[in-house]
This record gives C-alpha cells, sequence and structure tokens, in this order.
C-alpha cells in the first residue's frame, strides 16, 4: 500500500476519532451535580438564600447602638452682630477701664455633634423581627433545596428521554439495515421473475418510512442534547453519551415511601412552615405598636465663633419615652392583616400537603404500572421475535405474503422500542417517586451533600 492509498485511510481514522472526542460520557449523577449547583435556576436559588442570610444580619445590626457624628466649619462675611443682652455693665462702659466695648469680628465658625442612641424597649419588636427574619431565611432555604429538586428532576427527565431517543436511533439503524437489504434481495428476486414488482415497491417504501423515522428521532436526540447542555452550562456543540447501566438495571429498583415520610422530608413543605413562623412573628411585630418605646440617648455638642463664644464640655444623656396614643386605635387593622398573612400560609400548607399524598400515591401507582408494563413488553420482544421467524419461513415457502412480513418487520421493531422505553420508564418513575417523598437529591452522590 502506497501513501497516496493510506492517506485516506488516516483521514478516515482520524475523523473517527474526532467524533469519538466529541462525545462527552456522562453518568446521571454528574449531570445532576451539574444541574443543582450551575444551572441558572440552581445558581438564583442560592443567590435568594444569599440575599436572606443578609437581611437577617442586618436586622441583627439595630441591636447595637447607633453612633452620629457631624460638623461644619464655616467661612461667614462681616455680620451686623446686634446683641440685646449687653454684654458688659449697664452704662455699655467695660468694668475695668470704663471705655465702651466693641462689638467682636466675627468672620467664620465651627461646631460638631455626637450623639449616641440605644432602643431599651420598643414592645419587643426587635426581638421579633430578628426571629422573623431567621425564619424567614429558613424558609427561602428549603424553598432553594426544593428548586433543585425540581431541577434534579428535569435533568433527569432530560437524560431519560435522551436515552430513548439514542436508543431509537440504535434499533432503528439496525431495522434500516435490515429493510435495505430486503430491497437488495427484492430488486434481485423481482429482476428473475420471482417477485412481483408491487412486492418490491412495499419494500421500498417500508425502507423510506423507516428512514424517515430514523432523521425524526436523530432530531430528538439533537434538540434533547440541546436542552441538556444549555441547562447543565456545558459547552455549546458538545454531544452527550448517556449512561445506559440507570436502565437496564432498572428491575433491581425498590423504593420505599411513605406518605407520612414524605410529608416530613417534603422541602417546600418545610419551607411553607418556617414562612408561617416568620409570619407569626409578623403579628408580633404588628403588635408592638400598642406599647410604648424607650430608649437610651447621649450626645456631645461644641461650637466655636472666634473672638465671640466657644461651648465644649456640653455634654448629656437621658432616656427618652414616646407613645402613639393615636396608633392604639390605628393599629387594629395593621395586626389583623398580619394575622390574614399568617392564616394564607397556614391554607397553602395545608393544600400542599394534601397535595403531597396525592402526588405520592400517584407516583407510587405510576411506578407500579411502568414495572408491570415493562414484563408485558419483555415478553412482546420474544413473541415479535418469534412471529418473524414465522412469517418469514411461511414467505420463503410461498405461504404468506410480502404484507404479512413487512408487518412482522414493523411489529418487533415496535416491541423493541416498547421494551427499551419501559426500562426508561421504570427509571422515570423510581425518580419521580423519590422525587414526590422529597427524597430526590438526597439519593445521589452530590457534592452539596458532602
Amino acid at each position: 500500500m502506497n501513501i497516496k492509498q493510506l492517506l485516506p485511510l488516516s483521514l478516515l481514522l482520524l475523523s473517527a476519532a474526532a467524533l469519538r472526542a466529541q462525545e462527552t460520557k456522562l453518568s446521571l449523577d454528574e449531570a445532576i451535580n451539574l444541574a443543582v449547583t450551575k444551572s441558572t435556576e440552581a445558581t438564583l436559588a442560592d443567590t435568594k438564600v444569599a440575599t436572606s442570610k443578609l437581611e437577617v444580619d442586618n436586622v441583627k445590626n439595630n441591636v447595637y447602638p447607633s453612633l452620629k457624628v457631624s460638623g461644619s466649619y464655616l467661612r461667614v462675611s462681616d455680620p451686623t452682630l446686634n446683641l440685646k443682652v449687653p454684654l458688659g455693665s449697664s452704662s455699655g462702659t467695660d468694668s475695668g477701664s470704663g471705655t465702651a466695648t466693641a462689638s467682636p469680628t466675627i468672620n467664620s465658625a465651627m461646631y460638631g455633634f455626637a450623639n449616641a442612641s440605644m432602643p431599651l424597649f420598643s414592645g419587643f419588636k426587635l426581638k421579633n423581627s430578628i426571629a422573623a427574619s431567621e425564619n424567614a431565611y429558613k424558609a427561602e432555604t428549603y424553598s432553594a433545596a426544593g428548586t433543585k429538586e425540581q431541577i434534579a428532576l428535569q435533568t433527569i427527565m432530560l437524560y431519560t428521554n435522551l436515552y430513548k431517543a439514542q436508543q431509537s436511533v440504535t434499533l432503528i439503524e439496525e431495522n434500516l439495515k435490515s429493510a435495505r437489504q430486503r430491497v437488495k434481495d427484492f430488486t434481485a428476486m423481482e429482476q428473475n421473475g420471482l417477485i412481483a414488482r408491487n412486492d418490491l415497491l412495499k419494500a421500498q417504501l417500508q425502507s423510506s418510512n423507516v428512514e424517515l423515522s430514523l432523521e425524526d428521532a436523530k432530531k430528538t436526540v439533537a434538540v434533547l442534547n440541546y436542552q441538556l447542555v444549555t441547562l447543565l452550562h456545558l459547552p455549546e456543540g458538545t454531544k452527550l453519551g448517556v449512561n445506559d447501566s440507570y436502565f437496564k438495571n432498572s428491575g433491581n429498583l425498590n423504593p420505599a415511601v411513605t406518605e407520612n415520610e414524605a410529608i416530613a422530608q417534603r422541602n417546600d413543605l418545610q419551607a411553607l412552615r418556617f414562612a408561617e413562623k416568620a409570619a407569626e412573628s409578623n403579628i408580633k411585630i404588628a403588635k408592638a405598636d400598642y406599647y410604648p418605646t424607650i430608649g437610651l440617648s447621649a450626645g456631645y455638642v461644641y461650637l466655636n465663633v472666634p473672638h465671640f463664644v466657644e461651648l465644649y464640655n456640653a455634654a448629656n444623656v437621658g432616656i427618652g419615652v414616646s407613645y402613639d396614643i393615636a396608633g392604639i386605635f390605628k393599629n387594629n387593622k395593621k395586626v389583623k392583616a398580619a394575622e390574614s398573612r399568617r392564616q394564607e400560609t397556614r391554607q397553602q400548607l395545608d393544600l400542599l400537603t394534601e397535595n403531597v399524598k396525592v402526588q405520592v400515591q400517584q407516583s407510587l401507582e405510576n411506578y407500579n404500572l411502568a414495572v408491570k408494563q415493562n414484563r408485558v413488553y419483555t415478553e412482546a420482544v420474544t413473541q415479535a421475535g418469534e412471529n418473524y421467524r414465522i412469517v418469514k419461513d411461511k414467505y420463503d415457502n410461498g405461504l404468506s405474503d410480502t404484507n404479512d412480513l413487512l408487518e412482522a418487520d414493523v411489529q418487533q421493531l415496535q416491541a423493541r422500542l416498547n421494551e427499551t422505553f419501559s426500562r426508561a420508564d421504570i427509571t422515570w418513575r423510581y425518580y419521580e417517586l423519590l422525587n414526590a417523598s422529597g427524597k430526590l437529591t438526597s439519593s445521589f452522590n452530590l457534592t452539596q451533600n458532602k
């Protein structure tokens, strides 16, 4: 073999290697780990939690005293100073020298203030504000965890559908090879007068239909691959290879789920429970306006007007009390509004609890149905294969026509597709059941759970 013959072969091998290199094998664990840490929705959920934590810190800062310092230096024009209080004796003369006292020249002034204040009592508003913000933070934390559960479920759905589409491509490609070989055989038989041209046309039509189905399956693979790559923030153009062990071993799954576990573990329920606690604290905050406000304050003043006056060591300390008497009557609506919001949250919690029970029951029934369907489809693959063999023997012996042969071939392909899809459906329904019970993300070896 010379160099010219080796060059095309080398290019072919390099192209094949490049195609293999473009495909990235991705396990379901890896996909979910990327989804709950890298996806835009997961990042947004984490940001909301961080914001809520900062709000807690801001509320806690109100416990500390406030300290304000201000000062100014002013240049002024020559003012006309007309003092109503005499600076010297009543006769308008200096008491020491007996001469008249002239008005001082004032062209500048400076002053400074320092003030510190600290609340002593405000109807427990500060304490309840901290409690409300902390419960809101916990609610946001569980809400983010619930969001990531849904992201994980969406990832599993895309991963499962991608597996189905890729398996469809593989099975249809195998069937297309058989269909093309049949067309080739029928063409030779038609040329030798062994079959009618109509039978050849039927075989060609079926081959064309299989080819169209293959292109549709490839399109589905491309769409699902793009959706999953976008969700996981992988480089554009990445071709994902699915690990089929999750689906081939689906018969070994054994879910153990109860309604009580789901009610206790669901993150969205936990989020509403803490939201209800925050609402209860907000009621107490509203009721705080029924009480007076007591605060401790201290200050210092410095004033200096050259040639005129200087004030220093002017410190003050005291306790202030304020009470909004009109607020006693106005605050009633505010308290009722806070109580109504708490009631809304409690009703949302009750409604979601009912929905969780329904979801668990429905998911369990869907899983059991998927297992039963898989048993039927597995038997159907054997039955369809045996049926095709018998019809093929009859066709070869002239006991059945082309329609029977082509129909048996389609049934065999459909049975194999149904069996493959049913295995994937068991896996999907299993994880859907785990999601309904609040166990989905904890069932994977995720970085965030370590």
